[in-house]
């Protein structure tokens, strides 16, 4: 099989290659230029080291638009984005896999970790969480579809990490141990110089949760839920931003207490199997990334979706993504729009 590698010239694609090829698959190594063209050089190293053919996609005007702007105007919508979602889905798994499948090659593959499965039944393919928790990244894969799901292989889904530098130690691959890929890739330094360059904040006032007006704020962008420091504002309590109001241009403040909330509301929702649930519908979600999978309800509302946890969750954030499993497996997932019930 001919096998495209998304080679981006750190340790875990660089694994996957070498383990596809030892295989006896025919590898291509292909690497996106998305934002900084200097992971280009790396990148043909290690495909020069494996012995693959290497060509590179400049992707920059695509990232661009469907990635950094997207992630401005998130912010400057009074939202927290998730650019890397954003860019599995349009990008890597979307322009990506297109110019690796005009290259002839049959599939594509990463270093992500986490699994894909195939039913024999129905034929339906499913994406699972990696066997290494600490590392899983199916929560940034969730709005992979069927189409998409059968062409991509990920080697690294039943690894740890650790066993990943092991094999590249044995393989003696020309990658830097325990170098790790910044979170988000088209940043450097504080994420608010690239929106301010773009846009104009606007200023306006930080009330409590009862209305009261304590304070001033930067700008909306400035800010997200959950934070505590850089509120310039003295009490006798700690508190946090626990929501933020376009509407008003109002950052509202409270308590500890007044982060956690039972329900939300997610739009924009995809399903892998291309089946939305048309009842009530118990599942295990997580909020973001890092957070825990907690036992929730799926209620199926219009072109949303409702999501009541059993335990309250704290810092529910606009733009962040829900994310809905049933054991290992992710069946899908929302952007967030608010706390509590959708307005019909």
């Amino acid at each position: 099989m001919k096998i495209g590698v998304l080679l981006s010239g750190g340790v875990d694609s660089a694994v996957s290659a070498a383990l596809l090829k030892r295989s006896g698959h025919e590898v291509v190594a292909v690497t996106m230029i998305n934002w900084n063209p200097d992971s280009a050089p790396k990148a043909a190293q290690i495909a020069d080291f494996l012995e693959v053919e290497h060509h590179i996609a400049d992707l920059r005007e695509a990232f661009q638009t469907e990635v950094v702007d997207y992630f401005c105007n998130t912010y400057l919508a009074g939202s927290t984005p998730n650019p890397c979602i954003r860019c599995n889905e349009y990008i890597k798994f979307g322009l990506l896999l297109q110019y690796a499948l005009q290259l002839g090659c049959d599939k594509v593959a990463s270093g992500h970790y986490a699994q894909i499965r195939r039913d024999a039944r129905s034929g339906l393919y499913s994406l699972h969480q990696g066997l290494d928790s600490g590392k899983d990244q199916s929560y940034f894969l969730y709005r992979l579809n069927q189409r998409q799901l059968q062409r991509i292989i990920f080697p690294l889904g039943e690894m740890t990490k650790e066993t990943v530098w092991q094999l590249a130690a044995e393989l003696k691959i020309p990658v830097t141990h325990g170098q790790e890929s910044q979170e988000i890739c088209f940043i450097e330094g504080d994420y608010r110089n690239l929106i301010t360059q773009r846009a104009r904040c606007q200023p306006g006032e930080i009330v409590d949760t009862a209305g009261r007006v304590i304070g001033r704020h930067r700008g909306l962008p400035f800010y997200t839920v959950g934070q505590r420091r850089g509120l310039g504002i003295a009490a006798a309590h700690p508190l946090y931003i626990v929501d933020m109001r376009t509407d008003s241009n109002h950052i509202i403040a409270g308590g500890e207490k007044d982060l956690y909330q039972s329900s939300l509301y997610a739009g924009q929702v995809h399903f892998i199997s291309g089946q939305e649930p048309e009842s009530p519908h118990r599942v295990q979600a997580k909020i973001r990334y890092r957070a825990a999978l907690s036992e929730a309800v799926l209620y199926p509302h219009f072109d949303r979706v409702k999501v009541d946890f059993a335990e309250p969750q704290r810092a529910i954030t606009k733009g962040q993504s829900v994310v809905f499993y049933l054991g290992d497996q992710v069946l899908g997932g929302g952007i967030i729009e608010g706390i509590g019930s959708p307005v019909e």
